[in-house]
Formats: structure tokens, sequence, C-alpha cells
């Protein structure tokens, strides 16, 4: 008789075990699913928050790729006088405040992006000292038609960076 009453007392424990086990993995799945979408609701909200920060910064980007163009950064800082080693100093100090200006904005860029407008800024620097290294040039006139010569002979850096930056908003946004 206790053999039976223990198999009776099993044949009702067993499928309640059974089906508590069952409840307890299906609760453990739907917990886990519902933090999975918790975070993915919460990670598009900060990508929504961040996307016109982000595009600020690649706009403030393309400002200061433009404001130190050899073109545009001629004709906006003009000559105090006529001495080229002077003229070639504000130059080159004009292109540095504008990249500390910018700094900041390396946190909302990729890091090839930095890249290239630090080899724009740098080749842009480099390229006005190269033309005051010439020994032909003594006035801050033939200083700036030498640099704009240059720019119209080669490829200008600002301009490579630009276009990086360009593809680099049309691929990410």
């Amino acid at each position: 008789m206790e053999t039976n009453k223990w198999i009776e007392l099993l044949s009702y424990t067993l499928p309640a075990i059974i089906t508590g086990l069952v409840a307890l993995y299906f609760f453990k799945y739907h917990i886990t699913s519902e933090d999975k979408r918790r975070n993915f609701i919460l990670l598009k909200e900060k990508q929504n928050l961040a996307l016109p920060i982000r595009l600020q910064a690649y706009e403030r980007l393309t400002l200061f790729l433009e404001r130190i163009s050899p073109t545009k950064l001629l004709v906006r800082i003009k000559p105090t006088g006529t001495n080229a080693i002077n003229y070639h100093n504000k130059l080159i100090q004009n292109i540095d405040q504008e990249f500390e200006h910018n700094l900041a904005q390396q946190i909302y860029v990729t890091d090839s992006g930095w890249n290239a407008i630090v080899a724009a800024k740098n080749g842009i620097s480099q390229m006005i000292r190269t033309s005051a290294a010439n020994t032909e040039i003594t006035t801050a006139e033939q200083l700036r038609e030498h640099i704009l010569q240059q720019t119209l002979n080669n490829e200008v850096p600002t301009q490579t960076a630009l276009a990086f930056l360009k593809n680099e908003v049309r691929k990410n946004f």
C-alpha cells in the first residue's frame, strides 16, 4: 500500500515540477528578451540624441577646412606689411588658432576622419612654410602669389580631407 501512495504522490508532483521548470524557463527567456529590447530602445534614443551633435561636428570641421584652404585664407588674412616672414607667421598662427578652436570636434568624428583633418592642416602649413623658405620670395605679396600658384598647380590637402569627410557622412548617416 505504501508503494501505491508513493507512486500516486509522484504522479501528482512530477507534472507540477516539470510545469514549474518550463514556466521558470519561459520567465527567464521573457526577462532576457525584455532587457535586450529596453537596451535596444535606449541605444536608439542615444543615437537619435547624438546624431545632431555629430552632424554639427562634421559641419564645423567642414567650415574649418574651408577657412584654412589657401585661396580663402589668403583673401581673409591680408598682409599688414611687406615682410614675407611676418606674413608667413601670421598665416600659420591663424591656421593653428582655427585648429585649436575645433579640437573638441574630434570626439564626434571617426579616427580616420580626424586624421584626414590633421593631415590637411599639416599639409597647408607645410605648403606655406615651403613657400616662405623659397629664397626668391622676399615680400608678402610674392608669398601670396607663390602660395596661390601652388594651389592652382597641385591638389590642395583641404580638398582631399573635405572629400573624405563628405564620403564619411554619406556612408554613416
